[in-house]
């Protein structure tokens, strides 16, 4: 599936003209893509790289292996897809032969890619400590909370007693 899907990515993203070569009906010959179709190409073919992508890196090697090691919870996809779509946000917003579409694709893309990171930088369970009752989480790296920590505890140790 992989190497079907990288077919198809690398023509859309390496050299869209491959498309007026396929289209060709005999009678109606083209010289050069419009602004909208190498636009629409090249981000297209953005998107089924990230998928393949995502295929490789998800698919297990062996998969009546019962001992290999599972990565993050969450979308297979999500990971690949959320650095895609701000890559493509990111283009997209650069470009401006396409008009407001550009930037409608800029709002759009760049909106599911934040959304996916943001995600993946919160993803997994609860923890809750079993010894204090306090979330773990309040003073992990990034956002230290340990006043909001240490009140929970105080919470959870007067309605332990109670």
């Amino acid at each position: 599936m992989f190497d079907r899907l990288l077919v198809l990515a690398v023509p859309l993203v390496l050299s869209p003209r491959l498309l007026l070569f396929l289209s060709e009906t005999g009678t109606e010959r083209r010289v050069a893509l419009t602004p909208l179709e190498s636009f629409m190409a090249f981000h297209t073919g953005i998107l089924v790289f990230a998928i393949a992508l995502a295929l490789v890196f998800n698919i297990p090697s062996d998969p009546l292996d019962t001992t290999a090691k599972r990565g993050a919870p969450g979308h297979p996809l999500l990971g690949s897809l959320s650095v895609a779509c701000v890559l493509i946000s990111f283009i997209s917003y650069n470009t401006k032969s396409v008009g407001p579409l550009g930037f409608l694709v800029f709002l759009g893309s760049g909106t599911i890619g934040l959304w996916g990171l943001w995600a993946l930088l919160f993803s997994g369970s609860a923890y809750v400590s079993r010894k204090t009752g306090a979330d773990k989480r309040t003073s992990r790296f990034l956002f230290g909370n340990k006043a909001a920590a240490s009140v929970q505890k105080k919470q959870w140790k007067k309605g332990r007693s109670a």
